[in-house]
């Protein structure tokens, strides 16, 4: 009894086993197919792209208009923003009161100058009389004296027409160079102080400038480009507006900074661009395109859709002889269309995925192409 007890015992063990190993089976997925994907083979080739640099437009010559005597303005002779041309008259301040000094002071010039003859004479006739011994010596000393003073009035008295002179002068403020006058601060009858009040501002127009801040790392190329004596007119240097049109016009260096700046490791540049239909003004915020000017040279360039970017970091993923898609990290270069250059992170004849890189991750066994049919 015992005997059979066990031997049911053993065959119920031996049915469990066998229908928990069917059913562990029974519930086992199969394993899913690689990821299929697309690769491009990375190669090196020639690339013509620009160089982008945030650049701000300048004009070549301006000055601010201050007023150099106080007095009220009395005359305005232009208007507001137009082309002024050099030694145009601009505004008068109210120089009648100037022209009265001035006319004052050349009455006491003429009456130092009266006083300078007669004291001349004196000192001829008492020099006359000193020979003749028909004088005391020291009557002929204070003549002398006298002489000498009334030199030097007439001296004081010329300085002095010269200074209301000067004063007359810049009651009249004229363009020291023509250009484009902007928006006059202040209006006729408005009371200026000397040094202080500011009226108005006169830029050029043509050429006109941009300045870019230029990484130090640069200036050997920029240096180049400044030393080209023709540089073709299809545009080394062009100018990307602020609504995004390119300017039409081509530009040149005109200056290299004397030094680099030691906080920012940044150089100033300053690119000439012709403004015939004034087109630029001064203080806009545009970009400078440097073209790639060495033919010779060749770039890593890939599709741009092959890249991910993580936290500002960028990546492909590789695929490697075992099939495996290993994430590599890029430094990525110009981008050029669809394509973009790869400075660092690739080697010519990597194969990176284009398509179905969003399904993998590091690691991941891959199927290049179509997957493989049973």
């Amino acid at each position: 009894m015992k005997i059979r007890m066990l031997q049911m015992f053993f065959v119920s063990a031996c049915m469990s086993l066998l229908y928990a190993c069917g059913e562990k089976k029974k519930d086992e997925k199969p394993k899913p197919p690689p990821t299929a994907v697309n690769v491009y083979e990375v190669k090196k080739e020639t690339a013509v792209y620009y160089d982008e640099f945030p650049a701000t437009v300048v004009a070549l010559n301006q000055v601010e208009l201050r007023a150099q005597v106080t007095g009220y303005i009395t005359g305005i002779y232009f208007k507001d923003g137009q082309h002024v041309n050099k030694g145009q008259k601009l505004y008068d301040i109210d120089h009648q009161q100037f022209q009265a000094s001035y006319d004052q002071a050349i009455a006491n010039l003429n009456v130092s100058k009266a006083n300078l003859a007669k004291a001349q004479q004196d000192a001829d006739r008492y020099g006359g009389l000193l020979k003749q011994d028909a004088i005391a010596k020291q009557v002929y000393d204070h003549s002398m004296a006298d002489l000498q003073s009334a030199k030097m009035q007439v001296e004081a008295a010329r300085s002095s027409a010269r200074n209301v002179q000067a004063t007359v002068k810049y009651s009249a403020i004229y363009a020291s160079f023509a250009g484009t006058i902007g928006i006059s601060l202040v209006k006729t009858g408005a009371l200026v102080t000397a040094n202080q009040t500011l009226l108005n501002t006169i830029s050029s127009e043509n050429p006109i400038a941009a300045d870019i801040a230029l990484d130090q790392k640069e200036i050997p190329r920029f240096v180049k480009l400044q030393q080209e004596k023709s540089i073709a007119k299809d545009s080394v240097f062009t100018l990307r507006l602020p609504d995004n049109s390119i300017y039409p016009e081509s530009g040149k260096v005109s200056l290299i900074d004397r030094a680099v700046d030691p906080q920012t490791g940044t150089i100033k540049v300053r690119l000439v661009f012709a403004n015939t239909n004034n087109f630029l003004k001064a203080g806009m915020n545009t970009n400078v395109l440097v073209k790639n000017n060495n033919a010779d040279s060749l770039f890593m360039v890939i599709p741009y859709k092959a890249v991910t970017e993580q936290m500002g970091e960028y990546f492909v993923y590789v695929v490697n002889d075992s099939s495996k898609a290993i994430q590599h990290k890029i430094i990525l270069g110009t981008r050029i269309a669809d394509k973009v250059i790869v400075k660092e992170g690739l080697e010519e004849g990597d194969n990176i995925i284009t398509d179905g890189a969003q399904k993998v991750k590091d690691s991941t066994i891959v199927q290049v192409g179509a997957p493989k049919k049973k």
